[in-house]
C-alpha cells in the first residue's frame, strides 16, 4: 500500500529535478546558450509570454546570443524584458533582432555563479526533504489506521530512503557539473 503512495509522489520528485534543470541552464557561465535568456518574461499585447514563446533564439559564436522575434512589433518590449531581467548584458537592438555579447566572467564574478548553483542545488534538496516528509506522514497515518504493520513502516522508510538518497545524489552530480563547467576558462 504505501508504494503507490512512494510512486505517486515520484513525480514530485522528478519536478524537483527538472527544476533544478532549468535554474542551472539560466546560470551563466563562460558560454552563451540560449537558457540564459529563453525564461525571461515579455510584456506584449497584454500577456506576459516567456521569450522563448515569442521569438528564435540562436547561440552563432561562444560569446554571443541571437534573438529574433517572431514579430518585429515587440522587438522594443523583448529589449526592455532583457534589461529589466539584469542578467549583466545590455542587448543591441538592431531593428530586425537583438543581439547579446556576453563579456567574458571575471574570477569574482564566477565565484558568485558557483554560489548561486549552490543555492539552486540546496533548494532542490529542501524539495526533496518536503517531499519525503509528506510521504512519512502519511506513512505514519497509515500505520496508526492499521493500514499497514510495522514491519512495513520500516519498509517503506527503507524504500524511501533509498529513493531520496538516489535523488540528492543526482542534484549533487548536476550541481558539480554545474559548478565546474562555470569555473572553466
Amino acid at each position: 500500500m504505501y508504494k503507490q503512495l512512494i510512486d505517486k509522489k515520484k513525480a514530485e520528485f522528478e519536478k524537483a529535478l527538472d527544476h533544478l534543470y532549468k535554474d542551472l541552464a539560466a546560470v551563466r557561465t563562460g558560454r552563451a546558450s540560449a537558457g540564459l535568456v529563453e525564461g525571461i518574461l515579455v510584456e506584449s499585447y497584454g500577456t506576459t509570454t516567456p521569450l522563448k514563446n515569442i521569438a528564435g533564439i540562436t547561440v552563432p559564436e561562444a560569446r554571443t546570443i541571437v534573438i529574433q522575434p517572431w514579430d518585429k512589433g515587440i522587438l522594443a518590449a523583448v529589449e526592455k524584458a532583457i534589461s529589466a531581467a539584469n542578467i549583466g548584458v545590455t542587448p543591441v537592438n538592431d531593428g530586425s533582432h537583438i543581439r547579446l555579447n556576453l563579456p567574458p566572467l571575471t574570477e569574482e564574478r564566477r565565484v558568485e555563479m558557483v554560489k548561486l548553483v549552490k543555492q539552486h542545488a540546496e533548494s532542490s534538496r529542501v524539495r526533496v526533504r518536503n517531499i519525503r516528509e509528506e510521504i512519512w506522514r502519511e506513512v505514519g497515518k497509515m500505520l496508526k489506521d492499521k493500514k499497514i504493520t510495522e514491519d512495513q513502516k520500516y519498509q517503506a522508510q527503507e524504500d524511501l530512503k533509498k529513493i531520496v538518497d538516489s535523488y540528492n545524489e543526482q542534484i549533487k552530480n548536476l550541481a558539480e557539473a554545474k559548478e565546474k563547467e562555470v569555473m572553466t576558462v
